[in-house]
């Protein structure tokens, strides 16, 4: 039994607040960025520390930062932006996941000459070639204000009426909400939450006119949220439209400004979710799915009629997978689409297959010309910023380990990475030539964040500074391939461990679903949670099984029906391999932790596999799979009123009468993603069947809790359930 040393205790004492204060190191890491015409400025949100929550508005030109809109010095805009917000844009920062306040979010114009932003509801625009920010006169609270792309309008929601005025202050109202169940240019619930929709208007290239989603909520099941903690407080009520239920009926329309209205027209009972829309110089379209998921159609539409034609149709017999950026046309019409080929998804452009087998295909960032800017990976561990120019293949552009993303315009791009180092921002100049002829699909890499200059191949690359705190832990990771399916897997050991001096309890932290990966070469917050586990005395063990992204369509889907069993093995197998790479893991001590999906599979290894995990931390864990969303869920199980044999073998309820092993359950009792019923219901059931067990609520918490004393504080508390849990075989030091 070995001892952990005096600089566990500091850790213990450091990272959690840190981790809490820095909202989970996401303050002072520049994000949102648009680029001029000419590549030549760059427009981008900050905050001013890694402790400041404030977020500002920032241009970089030639080297150096000007601070555009600073909210603490905006007459009326409340305390430095963090007043009342609409209830509108206080679920669009939900679904962002967004920790920050002020200027959080941003549209520019076309020439990122005018940007709109809202704070605390009010309309503020300011120039970036000049003075200060000034506001502007509108009807209401505002929500997603967007300038029109010659800069003479911006458009609004407000009370979920579709707006626009210009700067003069003249404010037209280009669509009435029918009624309380009724908003325009809003995204609804699935399609912000589950298919990373988060705008409902596109404006035409014309400034006239605008493309419109109208969402209607009524046929949704409404859920209540309240607070326990005030009795006296009303609770508030939601749509949420769990499986198996009827969805917000979605449509579109063509607005114009002088108050004509266009419906678009296609087959809504056959296709009744609107995946994605946009207006480019072709004209108006649209990408719709089959509530089965199984069908994606593109299509145009003629603004003059509202009437459609279906450009493209994929198919898939589990699901299509949807992918960000997609649909997109280039400068001659060719649709960028993905393609799902067995073990890898291929990016096409006009038909055809640019990207080589193997390179998994992630999101599309953006179009220029002919010119397709997207992010795929190679190696599951990172993420890279590729560009395919016709005559000239793919180019990777990022360099260096790590999980990048981008923007780029005008022969530059900005890449953003999440490194070894932490976040860095580079801006990459003269990007717009491919590599020289002959050259291969991935022999012209560029520069990439920090690093310098170069030549040839590697374009100049300056840097926007982050000012994230430094965490107080240094991730140390030592990346494993693990069983026979050569599972990613990263084990965490106490920086103080001497091999062979003691044997170490293990704790899992895994997420190991959908959408996620924890598994990479970069140091992002969960890597350092992990590392301060470990400091406590574990040897911690993240794995990516099936069903993660980012190793192709075949072990994405390898899920599909059965959400739970393919993810909990994957877990099993990986832990028994490193307990056979490695002597000093304690496989008769062994705990798992996770959140959401990570917490739906902590409870599960304890339910279903006692003999291999002695205890268990389940935070905001989907305990009933029918309580979740249509999209999200039908996507991986079908319909519960046609597979109801997949929702019973991936939930957790029915199944509380196995248990054996300790287990904590951490619930926010105002999450409105996984709602607190999920916990609630499981722990009666816990209780009906003799089972003991703990239950932490989280008063006022959604699902990832924003209260920094709250998040300061759940580190410990799941440290100290674990050691007790493990019988205090692990010396606290």
């Amino acid at each position: 039994m070995n001892s952990a040393p005096a600089t566990s205790s500091t850790h213990s004492t450091d990272f959690p607040r840190q981790l809490a204060r820095s909202r989970r190191f996401s303050l002072g890491v520049p994000r949102h960025f648009t680029l001029s015409p000419d590549g030549s400025r760059v427009l981008f949100v900050r905050t001013v520390s890694g402790t400041d929550p404030v977020g500002r508005l920032w241009q970089y030109e030639d080297g150096t930062e000007r601070l555009l809109a600073d909210p603490a010095l905006l007459v009326g805009s409340g305390s430095g932006g963090s007043g009342a917000v609409p209830e509108e844009e206080r679920l669009r920062r939900e679904r962002a996941r967004e920790r920050s306040v002020g200027v959080v979010s941003y549209a520019a114009d076309s020439a990122a000459r005018l940007v709109a932003f809202a704070l605390s509801g009010a309309l503020w625009a300011v120039r970036t070639d000049g003075g200060a920010p000034f506001s502007v006169p509108a009807a209401g609270p505002v929500v997603d204000p967007r300038p029109s792309p010659d800069g003479r309008h911006i458009a609004y929601v407000s009370r979920r009426c579709f707006h626009v005025v210009d700067l003069t202050g003249a404010d037209r109202r280009l669509a009435a909400a029918e009624g309380p169940d009724v908003s325009y240019g809003l995204a609804e619930y699935v399609a912000a939450e589950s298919m990373n929709r988060m705008r409902g208007y596109w404006w035409a290239p014309d400034s006239r006119h605008v493309l419109v989603a109208r969402a209607d909520t009524g046929p949704v099941e409404r859920r209540y949220i309240g607070d326990p903690a005030d009795p006296t407080k009303p609770p508030r009520a939601i749509p949420y439209p769990a499986a198996g239920t009827p969805n917000a009926e979605v449509t579109l329309q063509i607005l114009s400004l002088e108050g004509e209205r266009v419906d678009v027209e296609w087959d809504r009972t056959a296709y009744e979710y609107l995946v994605d829309a946009g207006w480019d110089a072709h004209g108006p379209y649209l990408a719709v799915q089959s509530r089965d998921q199984r069908i994606v159609r593109t299509l145009s539409v003629d603004p003059a009629t509202g009437a459609t034609t279906v450009l493209h149709e994929r198919t898939d017999p589990a699901w299509v997978e949807l992918v960000d950026g997609t649909p997109a046309r280039t400068a001659s019409g060719a649709l960028v689409l993905p393609e799902d080929d067995g073990e890898t998804r291929y990016l096409t452009v006009g038909g055809h297959r640019v990207t080589p087998e193997g390179l998994q295909l992630c999101a599309v960032l953006g179009v220029e010309g002919e010119r397709v800017l997207f992010t795929a990976s190679a190696d599951p561990l990172e993420t890279h910023v590729w560009c395919h120019d016709p005559g000239h293949g793919c180019r990777r552009l990022s360099r260096g380990p790590g999980r990048y993303t981008g923007v780029g315009r005008g022969g530059t791009v900005v890449l953003a990475g999440v490194t070894p180092r932490g976040n860095e921002v580079g801006v990459l100049r003269g990007t717009g030539a491919g590599p020289e002829p002959g050259q291969g699909p991935d022999t012209g890499t560029a520069a990439g964040p920090g690093t310098g200059t170069g030549t040839h191949d590697e374009a100049p690359c300056q840097a926007i500074a982050s000012l994230a705190e430094e965490p107080s832990v240094t991730p140390r990771p030592l990346h494993l391939l693990l069983g026979e399916r050569q599972l990613r897997g990263a084990l965490f050991l106490p920086s103080w461990h001497e091999e062979g001096a003691a044997k170490l309890p293990v704790l899992l932290d895994p997420y190991g679903g959908p959408a996620m990966q924890q598994v990479g070469r970069d140091r992002g917050w969960p890597s350092c949670v992990s590392q301060w586990f470990a400091e406590q005395g574990f040897a911690v063990l993240v794995v990516d099984g099936r069903g993660t992204p980012n190793r192709g369509p075949a072990w994405e889907k390898a899920i599909l029906g059965d959400q739970l069993t393919p993810a909990l093995e994957d877990q099993v197998d990986a832990l028994r391999a490193a307990g056979a790479r490695f002597d000093d893991l304690d496989l008769t001590r062994v705990a798992i932790r996770g959140w959401s999906f990570g917490g739906f599979l902590a409870a599960a290894a304890v339910l279903h596999h006692p003999e291999v995990f002695h205890a268990a931390v389940a935070g905001a864990p989907p305990t009933d799979q029918r309580l979740y969303d249509t999209h999200w869920k039908e996507r991986y199980l079908g319909h519960p009123e046609e597979h109801p044999e997949n929702y019973v073998r991936s939930s957790l309820a029915g199944h509380g009468h196995l248990l054996r092993r300790p287990l904590l359950l951490i619930h926010g009792l105002a999450d409105d993603n996984v709602a607190v019923a999920h916990t609630l219901r499981f722990s009666a059931e816990l209780l009906a069947a003799g089972k003991p067990h703990s239950v932490l609520p989280l008063p006022g918490a959604t699902h990832l809790p924003a209260d920094d004393t709250v998040n300061a504080q759940l580190l410990h508390f799941q440290r100290d359930f674990l050691l007790d849990a493990l019988a205090g075989r692990v010396d606290e030091g």
